[in-house]
C-alpha cells in the first residue's frame, strides 16, 4: 500500500502539501520561540531578557539572509565551482532534457570536488535554484544513473523542498541560539535578581525549555527530511519514466568504499545520500537507509 500510495504521488498536490507544511512548521518553531523568550523573561527578569530580544532580532534578520542566499552559502561551504558546459556537456544535457520534460527551469549547474557519489540542490524557489555534483558521481555513473541522480534532485527543486529545508535549518538553528545564550547566561547570575517561588519555578521551566526545545524541533525536522527523500526518489520515476537508473546509483553508493566527505553538518540533509555515511534507521539520521529507499523503488 505504501508503494502505490508513493507511485501515483501528484507534483501539484505534493508542492501544495509542502508549502502548507512550511508555514505550519514556520508558525509552531515561531511559537515554540515567542513561549521560550517569555518564560525566560519572567524567570531572569534582568537586563539578559532585552539580550534575549536583540538575540532574536538578530536571529530575524539571520533567517532572511539565510532563505535569500542558501544556494550562495551551501555553495560556498563545499568550494564548488559553475560547470563548464563544453567539459562537462553530458552533465548538462541531462539536465535540459529533464527540465523540458518536467516544464521546471533550467537552474545553474556546479561541481565539487569529491569521491564519492553525492549530490544537492539548493534555492529558495525554482527560478533561483542549483545543482551542484560531486567529481565521483561524474566518474562512477553511467548516464541512466546520473539521470536518477539528477532527477531526484530536480524534485526536491519542484515540490520546493528546498525552500523548506532552508527554512526550516535556519529556524532550528535560531532556537538554538536562543537557548544557548539563555543556558550560558545562567553561569553569569542572570537569575539572581528574585528569588521568589514564582521566578524559580519560570527559571525551573525556562530551563527544561531551552534544554527540550532545540532537540524536539531538529527531531521532527529530520523526520519530515526523512520523508521527502522518499518523496523525491518517487517523483523522480515519474521525471524519468523508469526506477532502474536510481535503483543502480543507490546501489552503487552503498558498495562505495572510500572515506566520509569533509562537509558542514549544516549542509548534510540537503544531500542526495547521507555524506557522513551513517545510513542509520534512527529519530537523528537525516537520510533514510539506502536498503529500504532501493526496496521502496524496486516495488515501483
Amino acid at each position: 500500500m505504501v508503494t502505490k500510495d508513493l507511485s501515483r504521488i501528484s507534483f501539484y498536490n505534493q508542492i501544495a502539501r509542502n508549502k502548507r507544511n512550511s508555514v505550519f512548521l514556520i508558525i509552531s518553531i515561531l511559537i515554540v520561540l515567542f513561549i521560550l523568550i517569555t518564560v525566560i523573561g519572567l524567570a531572569l527578569q534582568a537586563d539578559i531578557f532585552f539580550i534575549l530580544i536583540l538575540a532574536t532580532i538578530i536571529s530575524i534578520v539571520y533567517v532572511w539572509v539565510g532563505y535569500y542566499s542558501s544556494d550562495k552559502i551551501a555553495l560556498a561551504s563545499v568550494n564548488a565551482k559553475e560547470a563548464n558546459p563544453s567539459q562537462y556537456k553530458q552533465y548538462y544535457d541531462i539536465i535540459d532534457g529533464l527540465t523540458i520534460a518536467s516544464g521546471l527551469p533550467k537552474p545553474k549547474l556546479y561541481i565539487m570536488e569529491d569521491k564519492n557519489i553525492n549530490a544537492f540542490a539548493s534555492g529558495r524557489d525554482p527560478k533561483h535554484a542549483v545543482i551542484c555534483v560531486t567529481t565521483g558521481a561524474l566518474e562512477k555513473l553511467d548516464k541512466q544513473e546520473l539521470e536518477g541522480v539528477l532527477a531526484h534532485e530536480l524534485s526536491h527543486i519542484s515540490n520546493f523542498d528546498i525552500r523548506f529545508m532552508t527554512l526550516t535549518a535556519v529556524l532550528v538553528g535560531m532556537i538554538a541560539i536562543i537557548s544557548q545564550i539563555f543556558l550560558r547566561s545562567l553561569w553569569f547570575g542572570g537569575g539572581k535578581s528574585d528569588n521568589d517561588k514564582g521566578n524559580i519555578i519560570f527559571l525551573i521551566v525556562g530551563i527544561i525549555l531551552a534544554i527540550l526545545a532545540p532537540i524536539v524541533v531538529q527531531l521532527v525536522q529530520l523526520a519530515i527530511s526523512r520523508k521527502r527523500e522518499y518523496s523525491a526518489d518517487a517523483s523522480a520515476v515519474k521525471f524519468t519514466r523508469s526506477p532502474t537508473g536510481l535503483i543502480k546509483a543507490l546501489k552503487k553508493i552503498k558498495g562505495e568504499h572510500s572515506p566520509p566527505s569533509k562537509v558542514n553538518k549544516a549542509v548534510a540533509p540537503l544531500f542526495f545520500g547521507d555524506p557522513f555515511k551513517r545510513n542509520l534507521d534512527n529519530f537523528f539520521s537525516t537520510h533514510p537507509p539506502l536498503n529500504k529507499r532501493i526496496e521502496i523503488l524496486e516495488r515501483m
